[in-house]
């Protein structure tokens, strides 16, 4: 009785675990939008807690941060929006698998969840997301409902996750979608061709 009662309570703790990465890995759909005019570029985790060398060395975030700079000032210049996409866990399933498979930075109090410097007043708005999607929660779909906008510009980290799985998100919706492969930092190079191929094949433009 005893070992029937561990086994279950093992089971369940493991469904409950599997649940919760598939929470945080999930792509979602939503409605497909009506033609919108406006553009916005989009911002993915470049989080102080994200941006440092035990994540990214120094040549990428140079790289990353100038593009990033020079798309922000054509967004501005063009007065398109920008916005940033912050990564918090919220439930104490995502936190444990967020924490011991994927060793999230936040997890181990590394450094800030808010924008990193370099990134530092560059977002007209900000939006937290709960999963490496980032349209996961809703949130975003209302403010680009309420933006009038259709388009996408994709920049961030982690090329072949969060940015990718967002990605993913918006061309499920509808929206046109372009990455900026220069403004985008990724630890898995070879994985992330292949997610722009991919990507590529649905319809998103690398610019």
């Amino acid at each position: 009785m005893i070992w029937a009662g561990v086994f279950l309570i093992v089971g369940l703790t493991a469904i409950w675990l599997w649940l919760s990465a598939r929470h945080i890995v999930r792509v979602s759909e939503g409605p497909r939008i009506a033609p919108r005019p406006g553009t916005a570029l989009v911002l993915v985790d470049l989080q102080g807690a994200y941006w440092t060398d035990r994540c990214h060395d120094v040549a990428a975030r140079q790289r990353v941060e100038a593009a990033v700079s020079r798309e922000v000032t054509l967004a501005r210049h063009r007065d398109q929006p920008v916005i940033a996409l912050r990564q918090e866990w919220r439930g104490p399933g995502t936190r444990l698998v967020a924490c011991l498979l994927h060793h999230d930075p936040l997890c181990r109090g590394d450094g800030s969840r808010e924008l990193a410097p370099p990134f530092h007043g560059m977002a007209d708005h900000v939006v937290i997301k709960h999963a490496e999607d980032g349209f996961a929660t809703g949130e975003l779909d209302s403010l680009l409902e309420v933006l009038r906008v259709g388009r996408l510009r994709v920049a961030g980290r982690d090329g072949a996750r969060t940015v990718a799985r967002t990605a993913q998100a918006a061309l499920n919706r509808g929206y046109e979608v372009d990455l900026v492969p220069d403004a985008i930092a990724t630890t898995e190079p070879g994985r992330f061709e292949a997610v722009k191929d991919a990507l590529r094949s649905q319809g998103a433009r690398a610019t």
